[in-house]
C-alpha cells in the first residue's frame, strides 16, 4: 500500500492565509510593560491586535480612538488593544468574530503579552490543539524580554525563565547599559548554551521596532527565502555530537556542565544542572504517521528533560523538507519548506533532528535513538493508532492538508479531493 503522506502540506513560502501570532514573554521585570508601552502607539502596529492581561498596566488613555467594550480598545495609531482576563481561547474567538463581522478593523496579526512568571507553554498549546483557533491564527514567533542585570540569577532559581529563554526566536536583552561586561559575558554563554539559534537584540528604553517582534520564526518567511542556518544556530550545532539511526552505541559529545558560579553581583546558585545538543541523522525517509506517534511519546515521555527539538525531515512520498519544532512537551505544526537548503547542515537532503536537552542521561538518549530507529520497522499507522496518538503531536496529523491552495491529500492509499458546488 502507497505510504499515507499529505500531498500538499502549506510550504513556508505559501499562502497561510491564517493571523499571525507573536508571543511576547519575559521573567518579572525584564521591561516587558515599557517595551508594550513605546510599542503600542507605533503607526507600523495599525491592523494589530495586542492582547494583554490589565489595560492599567500600559498608559494607553490619551491615545484611545474608540472603546469597543471593557475589554477592546481602539488606538489612534490603529492598534486594538485587548484585555484577556485569564481566558486566551475566548478572546481570540471574540477577536476572529469581531473582525469577520467588520465590529472591529480587520485584525492583521496578534502580540500576545504574558505574566512573568507565565510558562509559555500553554499558550503554544492553546495555538497548535484548540481547533477553533488553530483554524484561523498561527504561531509566528515567541519573543523573550531578557533583562541583563539579573536573568542569570532568575535562570537559577525560577524554571520558568528557562522555559521563556529556551522557546524564543528572538532574545531582546534589556538594561544593557546597566550590565557589567563581566556579567553580560556570562549570560551571553548562558544563553548559548539554552538557545544558541535566538537572534539577540539589545533594546534601549523600551525602544524597538515592530520590524524585530514579526516574522521571526521559521513559518512566518512569506516571500522570502527562509534561513534555516540561523534558525537552527548551525554554527553551534555543527560541532555537537552526531548519532545516526541504526548506529551503535550512543555518546553525546559537548556536554557541557553549567555550575552555579558566583556572579558580578555576589550572588551564589543553589545548584547545577547539565545541558547538552546532540544531533539524530536518518538516512533513509520516514513514513510520517509512524515518526509523528514515536515522536508523541518521546515528548510525553522526556519533555521535561527536552529544552527544544529542531530539524527538517525527508517524509516518504513528499519531495520538500518538513520543519519539525517541538519545545519541551509542545510540537508546533509541521510546515513544508519550498526547497532543501542548498547552503547549510542539510544540503545532504537527510532528515535530521537537533536535541537541545537538559539533564538527559546518556540511556535516555539511547532510549530515544532506538525508538526513532525502530519505529521505521512497524507497519503504516492505522486509523485507530491514529486516533491514539499522543497528545504533543496530536496537531501533526491535525494540521497536514493544505489551508491556502489545493485541498487534496492522501490517505491509507486513496486520494480525496474536496469538491465545493455553486449554486447557480
Amino acid at each position: 500500500m502507497e505510504e499515507s503522506v499529505p500531498l500538499n502540506n502549506t510550504p513556508v513560502s505559501g499562502a497561510d492565509r491564517r493571523i499571525p501570532v507573536t508571543l511576547l514573554t519575559g521573567f518579572l521585570g525584564a521591561g516587558k510593560t515599557t517595551l508594550l508601552n513605546k510599542l503600542l502607539h507605533h503607526p507600523d502596529m495599525a491592523g494589530a491586535a495586542v492582547l494583554i492581561n490589565e489595560f492599567g498596566e500600559v498608559g494607553i488613555d490619551h491615545h484611545l480612538v474608540d472603546k469597543v467594550d471593557e475589554s477592546m480598545m481602539i488606538l489612534d495609531s490603529g492598534c486594538i488593544c485587548c484585555s484577556v482576563q485569564g481566558d486566551l481561547v475566548k478572546a481570540l474567538k471574540n477577536l476572529a468574530q469581531r473582525s469577520s463581522t467588520r465590529e472591529i478593523p480587520p485584525v492583521t496579526r496578534v502580540v500576545i503579552e504574558t505574566t512573568g512568571l507565565a510558562d509559555p507553554v500553554p499558550v503554544i498549546s492553546t495555538l497548535t490543539q484548540d481547533w477553533f483557533v488553530a483554524a484561523r491564527y498561527q504561531c509566528d514567533g515567541v519573543i523573550t524580554v531578557v533583562d541583563a542585570t539579573h536573568a542569570l540569577q532568575q535562570l537559577e532559581h525560577h524554571k520558568e525563565a528557562m522555559r521563556q529563554i529556551a522557546m524564543a526566536d528572538r532574545l531582546l536583552i534589556t538594561k544593557c547599559d546597566l550590565a557589567n561586561t563581566s556579567y553580560r559575558s556570562e549570560l551571553d554563554r548562558r544563553l548559548d548554551e539554552l538557545n544558541p539559534g535566538a537572534t539577540r537584540i539589545e533594546v534601549y528604553q523600551g525602544r524597538v521596532s515592530p520590524s524585530s517582534l514579526f516574522g521571526c520564526g521559521i513559518y512566518s518567511s512569506a516571500g522570502k527565502q527562509t534561513n534555516v542556518a540561523a534558525w537552527l544556530g548551525e554554527a553551534h550545532v555543527q560541532n555537537r555530537g552526531t548519532i545516526a539511526i541504526g548506529s551503535g552505541p550512543v555518546f553525546v559529545r559537548r556536554k557541557k556542565r553549567i555550575a552555579a558560579s558566583r556572579t558580578s553581583s555576589g550572588a551564589k546558585g543553589h545548584h547545577s544542572e547539565s545541558v547538552a545538543s546532540f544531533v539524530i541523522n536518518f538516512p533513509d525517509p520516514v513514513r510520517w504517521y509512524n515518526f509523528t506517534v514515536t515522536m508523541g511519546r518521546i515528548l510525553q515521555n522526556y519533555g521535561s528533560k527536552i529544552l527544544r527539538v529542531k530539524g527538517l525531515m525527508n517524509i516518504a512520498g513528499d519531495s520538500l523538507p518538513r520543519v519539525i519544532h517541538c519545545v519541551q512537551d509542545v510540537a508546533y505544526p509541521p510546515t513544508t519548506l519550498a526547497k532543501w537548503p542548498e547552503q547549510s547542515l542539510f544540503e545532504d537532503r537527510l532528515g535530521r533532528l537537533v536535541f537541545i536537552t537538559r539533564d538527559l542521561t546518556v540511556e535516555e538518549v539511547e532510549t530515544i535513538r532506538f525508538e526513532l530507529s525502530e519505529q521505521q520497522n512497524r507497519t503504516s499507522a492505522t486509523l485507530p493508532s491514529i486516533a491514539a496518538c499522543p497528545f504533543p503531536t496530536r496537531c501533526w496529523l491535525a494540521h497536514n492538508m493544505n489551508r491556502g491552495g489545493s485541498t487534496a491529500f492522501k490517505v491509507d492509499g486513496w486520494n480525496v479531493q474536496a469538491i465545493h458546488l455553486r449554486s447557480k
